[in-house]
């Protein structure tokens, strides 16, 4: 090879289309991946020797041109490599890649992006992926109602007791009735806190708790605050 590329750009357009691909391996072959990439007409071929040029731009527009979730997540795991965030996100949001992206917004620390990829993954079905994006948000209603939207009644009922013990009676009915239609007796040993103060003697010292942390929950804090409030 004389690496002669002025005379061979010169030739290329007298080459047929049908073999610019295969001279395009060859050049590949040859090192000369650059000259491959601008040569080659095949779409795939491209897009992986931009993927090893670490050309994004050119990476990014042929996923859109030939979308697959395949080349987005290709695409998402070099972003992450070379630290480009916002590429990674772009990409990881078109292959549905939503454990990708709760661990990209976890790490940021980035709520914005956490609470659209837990509507997105909810709207998705995805309620592993949308519940603990709504952990992290502190967002228990959501918390709540996701679990009661998939009959996770004995959960639900659990979670409620721990974090917003006013929502207990309400979510233990719903247990009661899908319960009862499997196990009528069990369905009915079933405590509701409201009806039998007496076996949750601190129901409302819960209930004024509740009370006092709903404005804190409802403001977000910032990572480097958590040796503070932990």
């Amino acid at each position: 090879m004389r690496q002669d590329f002025e005379s061979a750009d010169q030739i290329l357009p007298s080459i047929d289309e049908e073999h610019r691909t295969r001279v395009a391996q060859f050049l590949e072959k040859q090192g000369f991946k650059e000259q491959a990439m601008a040569v080659s007409v095949d779409p795939a071929h491209k897009f992986e020797l931009a993927l090893q040029l670490n050309d994004f731009a050119t990476a990014y527009g042929l996923a859109v041109e030939h979308s697959s979730e395949q080349r987005w997540k290709q695409l998402s795991d070099l972003a992450l490599r070379s630290s480009d965030f916002n590429l990674a996100k772009k990409c990881m949001y078109n292959a549905k890649d939503y454990s990708g992206l709760l661990l990209l917004a976890s790490s940021l620390g980035d709520s914005g992006s956490m609470e659209q990829l837990a509507e997105l993954a909810h709207s998705a079905g995805k309620e592993n992926i949308a519940f603990t994006a709504y952990m992290m948000l502190n967002n228990i209603p959501k918390c709540l109602q996701l679990l009661v939207e998939t009959e996770r009644y004995p959960e639900a009922a659990i979670m409620a007791k721990t974090y917003m013990p006013s929502e207990v009676s309400k979510i233990l009915k719903l247990w009661q009735a899908d319960l009862s239609k499997t196990n009528e007796k069990a369905a009915e040993a079933l405590a509701d806190p409201l009806q039998y103060d007496n076996l949750f003697p601190e129901l409302q010292l819960a209930l004024k708790a509740e009370k006092l942390l709903e404005k804190e929950r409802s403001t977000l804090q910032p990572a480097s605050n958590y040796p503070v409030v932990a």
